[in-house]
């Protein structure tokens, strides 16, 4: 369901949901001609908006006033209108200064602006994002996977980039020209981005830096940047031709210092990606020996240690009926191989809140030996559970077994593990 579906349907539920104080009641009158407004509208996000700010004409002194300005708000940002985001979103943030995406949304349509009563504004919420996110990083949060962490710690990052980004350019449009300059090189230090970078070139260009404008630009072309546009880099290319032939008179040279950016900003990812891997070892893994599993007690388990075995995973969770039933029959199976050192039985959890698993495996009298899938069932496509997935002795998928079969699946699981030995 898109965003905007999902405020459609608010916006309904809040015609049906009773008040949460008797003064918010809509009148009979009102409530029909809200709903017969939402219902005109259809699924437009431009047309909502025409029937909330239709309805608000009628009803300036509506008691649901506060919601229907907070749907226009997220209306507008659904339809890329920056005049009404400016508008309703800064109604919003009056009463909710903490509305995250408000706050980067409204700050970013104000900047589009370019004058300086805008920039003031945009850099009041500005600082207040960059305030919020450097919170919400320093909050515990949730016992997460390693996957969720580390994207997590992206986000953060990225926003925070933004953050400063929208603060550099508020500042350089109130005047602060090296103030804006440091700002965003702040941005590119959080998040080494394209925007980032050419935001640094914008003020150093405007402090008479030139050379030192053409790096940063060279970087904003060279960046590994998924949001960067060809259009952009083509701007890029042209600026930094334009500033260097000021201080060269021609732009021999400039291809150095373009193949400098190339590898500096290619240290830049790679050291990215090698504190992502910091966070989540098996980011990377393209191959499930590639892995690392971690254990609910003891060591993580490296995937790459049980090459020439033959591996057979069981992906269960605790709220699966099914995998409880199948447990015995698949402890059984175990029972059969336990003499044999090539064969490896894991149990792998698939639970997305972990703090479930040993309280569950207490109750039922389970074995504690229990690895997380951490990211390991995305890339073998587990799709439902349970499922019994059987690597063979090169660590490649041999079987794969969705569901099961009481009457059958011991002995079809027997017969899968002894052929992936004799192969």
């Amino acid at each position: 369901m898109t965003r905007f579906c999902m405020l459609l349907v608010a916006c309904l539920a809040l015609l049906a949901a009773p008040p949460a104080r008797a003064q918010e009641a809509l009148s009979e009158e009102e409530e029909e001609h809200l709903r017969q407004k939402v219902g005109e509208a259809g699924s437009s996000p431009v047309e909502f908006i025409r029937a909330l700010e239709a309805h608000l004409k009628k009803y300036p002194k509506s008691p649901r006033r506060a919601d229907l300005e907070r749907g226009l708000a997220k209306a507008a940002m659904d339809a890329r209108d920056n005049r009404r985001i400016k508008l309703y979103g800064e109604m919003v943030l009056a009463r909710e200064p903490d509305d995250t995406q408000l706050l980067e949304r409204v700050a970013r349509a104000l900047l589009d602006a370019d004058d300086k009563e805008s920039a003031g504004r945009a850099l009041k919420y500005a600082r207040k994002l960059e305030q919020q996110i450097r919170e919400a990083a320093k909050a515990p949060g949730p016992d997460l996977d390693p996957r969720r962490k580390a994207r997590l710690a992206d986000e953060l990052d990225r926003a925070l980039g933004k953050a400063l980004a929208y603060q550099s350019r508020a500042t350089g449009n109130l005047g602060k020209l090296e103030e804006a300059a440091a700002l965003a090189v702040r941005g590119y230090e959080a998040w080494p981005a394209a925007e980032s970078a050419r935001e640094i070139a914008r003020w150093l260009a405007r402090l008479d830096n030139n050379d030192e404008a053409v790096r940063r630009l060279a970087d904003a072309f060279t960046i590994a940047d998924s949001v960067a546009t060809d259009a952009e880099r083509a701007l890029d290319r042209a600026r930094m031709g334009e500033l260097w032939r000021k201080s060269h008179d021609s732009e021999t040279g400039l291809g150095d210092r373009i193949l400098e950016a190339w590898d500096r900003t290619a240290a830049v990812v790679a050291a990215r990606r090698a504190r992502a891997r910091e966070l989540d070892p098996n980011g990377q893994a393209k191959d499930p020996l590639e892995f690392t599993l971690s254990a609910l007690e003891g060591a993580p388990l490296k995937l790459a240690s049980l090459k020439d075995k033959v591996v057979v995973m069981d992906f269960w969770a605790t709220w699966c009926g099914p995998c409880r039933a199948q447990k015995p029959l698949y402890d059984q199976v175990k029972k059969r191989f336990q003499n044999e050192p090539r064969v490896v039985f894991l149990a792998i959890n698939t639970d997305e809140d972990r703090e479930l698993v040993a309280p569950f495996l207490e109750e039922h009298q389970w074995p504690r030996q229990v690895y997380f899938e951490d990211g390991l069932s995305s890339l073998l496509r587990i799709s439902s559970i349970p499922t019994t997935l059987i690597l063979g002795k090169t660590g490649q998928v041999f079987s794969r077994m969705n569901g099961y079969v009481p009457e059958r699946f011991v002995d079809m699981l027997t017969e899968r593990v002894k052929e992936a030995l004799a192969e």
